[in-house]
Protein backbone atom coordinates (compact mmCIF):
# COMPACT_ATOMS: atom_id res chain seq x y z
CA UNK A 1 0.00 0.00 0.00
CA UNK A 2 1.58 3.55 -0.55
CA UNK A 3 0.95 5.96 2.18
CA UNK A 4 -0.34 9.05 1.01
CA UNK A 5 1.55 11.95 1.24
CA UNK A 6 -0.52 14.94 0.64
CA UNK A 7 -0.01 18.16 -1.49
CA UNK A 8 2.65 20.37 -0.11
CA UNK A 9 4.53 17.58 1.56
CA UNK A 10 8.06 16.47 0.53
CA UNK A 11 8.21 13.71 -1.67
CA UNK A 12 4.17 14.43 -2.91
CA UNK A 13 5.71 13.73 -6.66
CA UNK A 14 7.53 10.81 -6.28
CA UNK A 15 3.88 9.90 -4.67
CA UNK A 16 1.54 10.62 -7.58
CA UNK A 17 3.98 9.15 -10.02
CA UNK A 18 3.61 5.85 -8.11
CA UNK A 19 -0.06 6.77 -7.85
CA UNK A 20 -0.93 7.44 -11.41
CA UNK A 21 1.39 4.31 -12.61
CA UNK A 22 -1.06 1.91 -10.43
CA UNK A 23 -4.14 3.61 -11.64
CA UNK A 24 -3.48 3.97 -15.10
CA UNK A 25 -2.64 -0.02 -15.47
CA UNK A 26 -5.93 -0.87 -13.30
CA UNK A 27 -7.92 1.47 -15.64
CA UNK A 28 -6.24 0.06 -18.81
CA UNK A 29 -6.22 -3.60 -17.77
CA UNK A 30 -9.97 -3.56 -16.84
CA UNK A 31 -10.78 -1.48 -20.73
CA UNK A 32 -8.92 -5.01 -22.51
CA UNK A 33 -10.34 -7.42 -20.13
CA UNK A 34 -14.27 -6.21 -20.99
CA UNK A 35 -13.16 -5.60 -24.62
CA UNK A 36 -11.62 -9.83 -24.24
CA UNK A 37 -14.74 -10.74 -22.58
CA UNK A 38 -16.75 -9.43 -25.60
CA UNK A 39 -14.71 -11.36 -27.68
CA UNK A 40 -15.03 -14.54 -25.58
CA UNK A 41 -18.61 -14.04 -25.52
CA UNK A 42 -19.51 -13.44 -28.98
CA UNK A 43 -16.44 -14.27 -30.94
CA UNK A 44 -16.80 -10.86 -32.69
CA UNK A 45 -15.49 -7.01 -31.66
CA UNK A 46 -18.64 -6.20 -32.66
CA UNK A 47 -20.59 -6.11 -28.97
CA UNK A 48 -21.86 -3.51 -26.36
CA UNK A 49 -18.37 -4.90 -25.14
CA UNK A 50 -16.39 -2.70 -27.68
CA UNK A 51 -18.37 -0.22 -27.27
CA UNK A 52 -17.91 -0.25 -23.53
CA UNK A 53 -14.32 -0.70 -23.81
CA UNK A 54 -14.30 2.23 -26.13
CA UNK A 55 -15.55 4.39 -23.58
CA UNK A 56 -13.37 3.26 -21.13
CA UNK A 57 -10.54 4.52 -22.95
CA UNK A 58 -11.15 7.81 -22.00
CA UNK A 59 -10.31 7.58 -18.34
CA UNK A 60 -7.30 5.27 -19.30
CA UNK A 61 -6.07 8.16 -21.52
CA UNK A 62 -6.72 10.85 -19.06
CA UNK A 63 -4.77 9.04 -16.24
CA UNK A 64 -1.86 7.89 -18.78
CA UNK A 65 -1.21 11.94 -19.89
CA UNK A 66 -1.72 12.63 -15.48
CA UNK A 67 1.46 10.02 -15.30
CA UNK A 68 3.14 11.25 -17.93
CA UNK A 69 2.87 14.88 -15.75
CA UNK A 70 4.25 13.16 -13.00
CA UNK A 71 7.14 11.10 -14.64
CA UNK A 72 8.25 14.89 -16.50
CA UNK A 73 8.11 16.77 -13.08
CA UNK A 74 10.98 17.25 -11.10
CA UNK A 75 11.03 16.55 -7.44
CA UNK A 76 12.91 18.06 -4.21
CA UNK A 77 16.13 15.72 -3.91
CA UNK A 78 16.62 14.27 -0.60
CA UNK A 79 20.21 16.48 0.01
CA UNK A 80 17.90 20.08 -0.99
CA UNK A 81 15.19 18.80 1.67
CA UNK A 82 18.17 18.38 4.32
CA UNK A 83 19.36 21.49 3.69
CA UNK A 84 15.92 23.38 3.71
CA UNK A 85 14.65 21.80 6.92
CA UNK A 86 17.63 22.50 8.46
CA UNK A 87 17.38 26.02 8.33
CA UNK A 88 13.59 26.38 8.21
CA UNK A 89 12.86 27.12 11.46
CA UNK A 90 9.31 28.10 12.22
CA UNK A 91 8.50 28.83 8.46
CA UNK A 92 5.93 27.00 6.69
CA UNK A 93 7.35 25.30 3.79
CA UNK A 94 5.90 23.42 0.87
CA UNK A 95 7.46 21.15 -1.28
CA UNK A 96 7.13 19.53 -4.97
CA UNK A 97 5.20 21.83 -6.91
CA UNK A 98 3.93 21.64 -10.02
CA UNK A 99 2.73 25.20 -11.41
CA UNK A 100 0.45 24.83 -14.05
CA UNK A 101 -0.20 28.30 -16.57
CA UNK A 102 -1.79 27.66 -20.51
CA UNK A 103 0.51 26.59 -21.80
CA UNK A 104 3.53 24.98 -19.59
CA UNK A 105 4.37 23.89 -16.11
CA UNK A 106 6.92 24.98 -13.98
CA UNK A 107 8.75 22.78 -11.15
CA UNK A 108 9.31 24.50 -7.85
CA UNK A 109 11.13 22.28 -5.51
CA UNK A 110 9.90 24.31 -2.16
CA UNK A 111 8.37 27.45 -1.30
CA UNK A 112 7.69 29.61 1.73
CA UNK A 113 5.39 32.48 2.22
CA UNK A 114 5.69 35.43 4.93
CA UNK A 115 4.79 38.82 5.52
CA UNK A 116 4.45 39.60 1.95
CA UNK A 117 7.57 37.57 0.49
CA UNK A 118 7.09 34.47 -1.66
CA UNK A 119 10.34 32.84 -1.46
CA UNK A 120 10.89 29.73 -3.93
CA UNK A 121 13.38 26.81 -5.03
CA UNK A 122 13.88 25.49 -8.33
CA UNK A 123 16.95 23.14 -9.59
CA UNK A 124 15.09 22.82 -12.96
CA UNK A 125 17.90 24.44 -15.14
CA UNK A 126 15.45 24.23 -18.03
CA UNK A 127 13.00 26.77 -16.22
CA UNK A 128 12.59 30.35 -17.19
CA UNK A 129 12.49 31.85 -13.68
CA UNK A 130 11.43 34.92 -14.65
CA UNK A 131 8.58 33.72 -16.40
CA UNK A 132 7.54 31.46 -13.51
CA UNK A 133 7.41 34.77 -11.15
CA UNK A 134 5.43 36.48 -13.51
CA UNK A 135 3.05 33.50 -13.54
CA UNK A 136 2.64 33.39 -9.57
CA UNK A 137 2.12 37.35 -9.18
CA UNK A 138 -0.36 37.50 -11.78
CA UNK A 139 -2.06 34.59 -9.61
CA UNK A 140 -1.46 35.87 -6.65
CA UNK A 141 -2.90 39.40 -7.30
CA UNK A 142 -6.22 37.98 -8.85
CA UNK A 143 -6.54 36.51 -5.43
CA UNK A 144 -6.29 39.74 -3.70
CA UNK A 145 -2.34 39.77 -2.75
CA UNK A 146 -0.75 42.26 -5.58
CA UNK A 147 2.22 43.76 -3.58
CA UNK A 148 3.71 40.26 -2.65
CA UNK A 149 7.50 40.27 -3.47
CA UNK A 150 8.28 37.00 -5.52
CA UNK A 151 11.62 35.38 -5.81
CA UNK A 152 12.63 32.37 -7.12
CA UNK A 153 16.32 30.89 -6.06
CA UNK A 154 17.73 28.01 -8.03
CA UNK A 155 21.18 28.23 -5.57
CA UNK A 156 20.15 26.12 -2.90
CA UNK A 157 22.57 28.03 -0.23
CA UNK A 158 21.69 31.54 -1.49
CA UNK A 159 18.07 29.96 -0.71
CA UNK A 160 18.73 28.49 2.52
CA UNK A 161 20.64 31.75 3.43
CA UNK A 162 17.29 33.89 2.13
CA UNK A 163 15.41 31.57 4.66
CA UNK A 164 17.56 32.47 7.42
CA UNK A 165 17.06 36.03 6.90
CA UNK A 166 12.93 35.26 7.12
CA UNK A 167 12.65 33.43 10.47
CA UNK A 168 14.40 36.04 11.99
CA UNK A 169 11.91 37.75 10.57
CA UNK A 170 9.34 36.05 11.93
CA UNK A 171 11.16 35.55 15.29
CA UNK A 172 11.27 39.60 15.55
CA UNK A 173 7.16 40.13 13.91
CA UNK A 174 6.07 37.32 16.03
CA UNK A 175 4.41 35.48 12.62
CA UNK A 176 3.21 32.09 13.16
CA UNK A 177 2.62 30.85 9.40
CA UNK A 178 1.08 27.56 10.48
CA UNK A 179 -1.37 28.93 12.78
CA UNK A 180 -1.74 31.28 10.17
CA UNK A 181 -3.10 28.44 7.52
CA UNK A 182 -4.72 26.56 10.23
CA UNK A 183 -6.86 29.62 11.14
CA UNK A 184 -8.08 29.58 7.71
CA UNK A 185 -12.08 29.06 7.27
CA UNK A 186 -13.51 27.78 3.80
CA UNK A 187 -15.25 30.14 1.86
CA UNK A 188 -13.19 32.97 2.84
CA UNK A 189 -10.31 34.73 1.42
CA UNK A 190 -7.48 32.33 0.56
CA UNK A 191 -4.20 32.96 2.03
CA UNK A 192 -1.37 33.60 -0.07
CA UNK A 193 0.11 30.27 0.50
CA UNK A 194 -2.75 28.43 -0.49
CA UNK A 195 -3.31 30.22 -3.06
CA UNK A 196 0.55 29.09 -4.46
CA UNK A 197 -0.55 25.44 -3.84
CA UNK A 198 -4.00 25.55 -5.71
CA UNK A 199 -2.07 26.82 -8.38
CA UNK A 200 -0.16 23.61 -8.36
CA UNK A 201 -1.38 19.95 -9.51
Amino acid sequence: MLGKVSKGEYGYITYRKKFALIITVITLAITIGIYLTGIIMYKSPKSAFSIIAALGCLPTGWCGVNLFMFIKAKACSAEDHKKIENCRGGLLIRYDHVITSYDKNYYVNASTVLDKNICCYSSDDDMDISDCEAHIKKMMAQGGYSSYSIKIFTDIDKYCDRLLQLEKMRIDKNIDPKAIEDAWIPGTTQTAASILLSISL
